[in-house]
């Protein structure tokens, strides 16, 4: 019980990150019919950036809060010039293209963006500094630290405020009615092009907020860094609905749990069957137990993805739509 209530609040953990991030996705989605596969290193970058000043900033003595806050808040502006600078310059002018062509820019700016932060920051991993004091609870026999309160907290509050900003105010109106009908939203005063530039910007937003929390909980960042958690997210938002926004928030924090629960528990018994005291049956084969041990948590992640695509494409809470005329 003690191990599954510790994978369950590590799961949550990792899941509120992933529901954020897959938010990104799933707005541009909704709006453009657009995966923006560039938005893993919008993340990047956000993590990259409050890095650099939370490093600059820490002999200074001031307080480690004030130090994240300060590096969260030098993300945020920069990731959202990121995201518009990607829609102004590289997805509006392809617009009314052909699928295909937005589909093959957003790979190829995800490669500019990732080698860009390769020649700023260098291949070497930024180790975030020592400033947070690891403070530990004890919760149903397992431990949570004051970090993944502070992301769960952060998580859920920037969840609950992007639905009211969705579905109470007159930005998220405009949003809804273009990703209705973009034509019928223009005729109706609707500035398409500012409400998707909102989308991105708003969505970039967000990633540099979940990068630097992602840093800051396992302590590291990298160029690289965008690629696996960009994949991870966009699961997680096939795994809700593409283009539905309680469906991101719902699949990130399954998909979350599924790979903490499976890591956790197979992890577990791997090295029972090192040591010679597991099962007879499961530790026929080690090997094959090794592979999808902790170590190999990103399996799992991608068994989901598959599984969804071909049992329910649309995702849990996504429907079946035909294509807009």
């Amino acid at each position: 019980m003690d191990i599954f209530v510790q994978q369950l609040v590590n799961g949550l953990t990792l899941g509120a990150v992933y529901a954020i991030v897959a938010l990104g996705y799933t707005m541009v989605y909704g709006i453009i019919q657009l995966i923006n596969f560039a938005h893993g290193e919008v993340v990047m970058i956000g993590a990259m950036v409050a890095f650099t000043v939370i490093n600059a900033l820490a002999a200074g003595g001031m307080p480690p809060l004030v130090v994240v806050l300060i590096g969260t808040g030098c993300a945020i502006p920069v990731c959202m010039l990121a995201g518009y600078a990607m829609e102004r310059l590289a997805y509006r002018p392809l617009r009314n293209a052909p699928r295909l062509a937005p589909l093959i820019t957003a790979i190829g700016v995800s490669i500019i963006l990732q080698h860009l932060a390769m020649l700023v920051w260098s291949r070497n991993v930024m180790a975030f500094p020592q400033i947070i004091p690891l403070t530990t609870y004890n919760f149903l026999g397992a431990t949570i630290t004051g970090v993944q309160i502070a992301i769960l907290s952060l998580c859920f509050a920037m969840m609950t405020g992007l639905a009211l900003l969705v579905y109470r105010t007159r930005l998220g109106t405009a949003m809804r009615a273009t990703a209705q009908n973009p034509q019928v939203a223009r005729l109706m005063g609707v500035d398409v092009n500012r409400v998707i530039a909102a989308t991105f910007v708003i969505g970039a937003a967000l990633g540099a907020v979940a990068g630097v929390m992602v840093g800051t909980y396992y302590g590291v960042a990298q160029y690289t860094m965008g690629s696996v958690l960009g994949m991870k997210a966009f699961a997680a938002a096939v795994l809700g609905g593409i283009g539905n926004i309680p469906g991101a928030m719902i699949g990130g924090l399954l998909l979350g749990v599924v790979e903490a629960l499976g890591a956790g528990y197979i992890g577990d018994l791997t090295d029972l069957c090192r040591w010679g005291i597991g099962p007879e049956a499961s530790c026929a084969d080690g090997g094959h137990f090794i592979l999808f041990g902790s170590n190999y948590q990103d399996v799992f992640a991608f068994v989901v993805l598959i599984l969804v695509l071909v049992f329910r494409p649309s995702g849990l809470l996504g429907e079946r739509v035909g294509d807009r005329a």
